[in-house]
């Protein structure tokens, strides 16, 4: 990955982590993960496009769940919390946007490392 990829790849990142965060202050248990997904996706759309390829949205959904997947499987204690978490008036907002922004900057650099390889 060149210095510039790279630092396209974390703005990319960055931005969608963020975006997941807010979608995660909604105090509803389940809606953080289809935040999340949908996030995944369009981020996944817009890495392929840094390593000079156009990915569909069916494909691009297939390397955001796979790339959650591994997030989740790696940290599924903090999956669970962030979900729990939305069922305690104030606490959720605070702790569910706090680990979606974590788990989707790690989701995150997974997808552009794999997407480089692809696009190779």
């Amino acid at each position: 990955m060149t210095a510039e990829q790279e630092k396209q790849c974390h703005a990319i990142i960055h931005t969608h982590a963020v975006a997941a965060g807010a979608g995660n202050a909604i105090p509803v248990p389940g809606l953080g993960v289809a935040t999340d997904v949908g996030t995944m996706v369009t981020m996944a759309m817009a890495l392929s496009a840094v390593f000079g390829d156009n990915i569909t949205e069916n494909v691009a959904k297939n390397v955001a769940v796979a790339a959650l997947k591994r997030t989740v499987l790696k940290q599924p204690l903090k999956t669970i919390a962030k979900e729990a978490s939305k069922l305690i008036p104030g606490l959720g907002q605070v702790v569910a946007p706090a680990v979606s922004v974590g788990m989707l900057e790690a989701a995150g650099w997974s997808m552009a490392k794999e997407l480089e390889r692809r696009c190779k």
